[in-house]
């Protein structure tokens, strides 16, 4: 039964082992219940799945992993949480706990030894100074994964599923939805964690495209115009993209390309959706 939703069984757990928060670790443990519940529904874990916990802490949401998945492999990096997290998980013999960083392990091999390759999930409550480099790495490593579902800043959830048009969206917003179909499941208060962290929490469920929502001929091209686009999102498009040291195309080229696919040459980044995104791609990669 799993114990450490209780915040008076985790103050019990940390006093034991006279465990030291880490800022550069940027912890915080989960002390509600609902919110756990909340993210195995959100993550919708069966007897059936293989997930990797990233973060797992003391092991209050791992030891919730564990009694609904089939298997849980945690990365921890903190070497103080390990001997921790052998007691609090010592009754479960469906997981496997690994000290490393997860942005340096090799993912790829990890999944092909413990699950054959075969699709996992990902479940985290990540530290907020490291949420988009961890999620981006994910999907980079085209990883074979059905839904990442992790507890993040709320300012970063919205703008993970923010819209053209709107201050949220950005490059942010782009990547993610180029790879996967976000979903907030749950806004958590900072009540709900042990130490209080000084910012809103959210709860947000990216599930992965089964085939990529646009047709680009250049991936990396695509993700240089998003980027060059939102780095100066007062400017127009054509100046932004002209101003960026990775694009090679003149501004002629690149105005008559945003014409070519219909759109003002005074239009913004932050009005483009990814599909006008991917279409200015080819068209400038047509005319390479």
């Amino acid at each position: 039964m799993a114990e450490l939703g209780n915040p008076k069984n985790t103050i019990e757990i940390l006093n034991k082992y006279k465990f030291v928060f880490q800022k550069k670790f940027g912890q915080n443990f989960l002390i509600d219940t609902h919110v756990l519940d909340k993210i195995i529904q959100a993550a919708d874990i069966t007897k059936d799945d293989f997930v990797l916990e990233i973060g797992p802490g003391i092991g209050t949401l791992t030891q919730y992993l564990c009694e609904h998945a089939r298997e849980v492999v945690a990365v921890e990096i903190d070497k103080m949480l390990i001997p921790i997290l052998s007691d609090t998980l010592s009754k479960y013999n469906n997981v496997t706990v690994i000290h490393q960083d997860v942005l340096k392990l090799d993912l790829n091999a990890l999944v092909q030894e413990k699950n054959q390759g075969k699709p996992i999930k990902v479940v985290a409550n990540l530290p907020y100074y490291i949420t988009t480099p961890i999620i981006m790495d994910l999907f980079e490593r085209h990883l074979p994964l059905i839904n990442i579902t992790v507890m993040v800043q709320k300012e970063v959830a919205d703008r993970m599923q923010a819209v053209p048009g709107t201050k949220d969206y950005g490059a942010l917003s782009l990547a993610v939805q180029y790879y996967a179909k976000p979903y907030i499941a749950a806004n958590v208060p900072p009540n709900c964690f042990m130490p209080r962290p000084n910012v809103g929490s959210a709860v947000i469920n990216l599930t992965l495209h089964t085939q990529a929502p646009v047709q680009v001929s250049d991936e990396k091209l695509l993700f240089q115009m998003i980027r060059a686009s939102f780095n100066q999102r007062r400017k127009t498009l054509v100046n932004g993209l002209n101003n960026s040291s990775e694009l090679p195309f003149s501004k002629e080229r690149i105005s008559n390309a945003i014409k070519e696919i219909g759109l003002s040459e005074n239009v913004r980044g932050e009005a483009l959706t990814l599909e006008q995104f991917a279409q200015l791609a080819n068209a400038l990669s047509d005319h390479s």
